[in-house]
């Protein structure tokens, strides 16, 4: 086994363990919604401050636009697969809290199928779910907490139907489910649970298109968009209800009360997503990319369990990033072969808490460092992130984040005409 497959073998071993006791970091915001938003961006794509609609390489998968998949040549075959931890530091007034959170990011393959055609596969999540706090009410106190989040499964194709311009479509199959408890503690010392769950079964639809002008012999432009449809969501949603300290069936633990066992359908939705980019490759050195998305999510339905007296506001979301690669020379010495990423986000979120705006930017930055003897690379990002809401900033929280990703370049079904 040669030194590539050790590393990626050994990665492999660290994201599955890693990933089965993986936690998100602790956040208030992931309360509202579907939690927490995550875009389908790589770990090489991350530290580019999360750019990829107009992205275009044989060598790197991009599963933000499946158009991007016909850019693979006919004897390569990528594996992506990224891990990421984080660390939170939040504020709310004279209070602050620290947490860590972390494990498998995704996990990406893409491969052609022919000429002007490619394929890709892979898991990449949509939304998380983590948090804990407490607060005082009448009488009592009051702990909430929340855990889980949406990925999605995907299939997509690229096809290139004639020179510079490609087209490409995802299915993806959404599952995962959010749980949201509340538990409240009266000052005699009773104890009730409030859960609301929401599972998520049902598939999603993005259509991608790119097209590359060449600038000169080594220079290129290509601009990317994508689009991917709104839908009502397929599911359940329940709510359930119990006192922690009683005993209604005799045997010791308390009887749960399932409170409006509903489909989801008509009820909850996601929105239509835009994704417009723009990328200018020079001297096939530097790569520099701007990048905006836009989702109408004051259309989306969200009709909370009222037994609960619960409600969420949602806001249109839109987000800038740009980013840059630079890598000095492709065939010099090793530092001169290290892909160097720099990169930065705005955005504004799809919640709104008490009537205001969550507004999130953030730094990134990373290398892409070439496995000796192979053209696989191992990704290594660094991302500074904060989030607050506006005007009135409630918590402000600070994230920073590690991630390290594998692209792993292979050939595929390659057959030597040698005998």
């Amino acid at each position: 086994m040669n030194l590539v497959k050790k590393i990626f073998a050994a990665i492999a071993i660290v994201a599955v363990t890693v990933s089965a006791q993986a936690q998100n970091p602790m956040s208030p915001y992931s309360k509202y919604g579907y939690g927490i938003l995550n875009d389908n961006a790589t770990s090489a794509q991350r530290a580019m401050g999360g750019v990829g609609y107009a992205m275009s390489s044989g060598r790197q998968i991009n599963a933000m636009n499946p158009a991007s998949y016909a850019a693979i040549d006919s004897l390569t075959f990528l594996f992506d697969m990224g891990l990421t931890t984080t660390a939170l530091w939040s504020k709310e007034g004279n209070t602050s809290g620290k947490d860590f959170g972390g494990g498998l990011d995704y996990i990406t393959m893409q491969f052609p199928i022919t000429k002007y055609l490619g394929g890709s596969i892979g898991l990449v999540p949509l939304s998380s779910v983590g948090y804990s706090f407490g607060s005082k009410v009448d009488n009592g106190t009051s702990l909430r907490q929340g855990s889980g989040g949406l990925n999605q499964l995907y299939f997509g194709l690229g096809v290139r139907p004639f020179t510079g311009l490609t087209l490409g479509a995802n299915i993806g199959y959404l599952f995962g489910t959010t749980i949201n408890d509340s538990y409240v503690t009266t000052s005699a010392g009773s104890t009730t649970l409030f859960e609301r769950v929401i599972e998520v079964r049902d598939y999603r639809l993005q259509f991608g298109v790119q097209y590359t002008l060449p600038i000169n012999g080594r220079d290129k432009l290509t601009a990317g968009v994508t689009y991917t449809p709104g839908k009502t969501l397929l599911g359940h949603t329940w709510g359930i209800k119990y006192d922690v300290n009683a005993d209604t069936d005799g045997s010791g633990a308390a009887v749960p009360d399932t409170v409006g066992y509903t489909s989801l359908k008509g009820k909850y939705s996601l929105p239509e997503t835009w994704g417009i980019g723009l990328n200018y490759v020079w001297n096939e050195k530097l790569m520099v990319e701007a990048d905006f998305t836009y989702q109408p999510w004051k259309n989306a339905d969200f009709d909370l369990n009222k037994e609960f007296n619960e409600s969420t506001e949602f806001n249109n979301r839109w987000k800038f990033a740009l980013g840059a690669q630079l890598t000095p020379r492709a065939r010099g010495n090793y530092a001169q072969r290290v892909n160097y990423r720099l990169g930065g986000f705005y955005s504004n979120d799809y919640i709104k808490v008490r009537g205001n705006n969550v507004r999130e930017y953030g730094l990134t930055m990373g290398f892409g460092l070439p496995a000796p003897g192979s053209k696989t690379v191992i990704n290594l990002g660094f991302e500074w992130r904060h989030r607050q809401a506006n005007p009135m900033p409630l918590i402000k929280e600070n994230y920073f984040s590690v991630t390290l990703g594998v692209n792993f370049n292979e050939l595929w079904f390659y057959q030597s005409k040698i005998r």
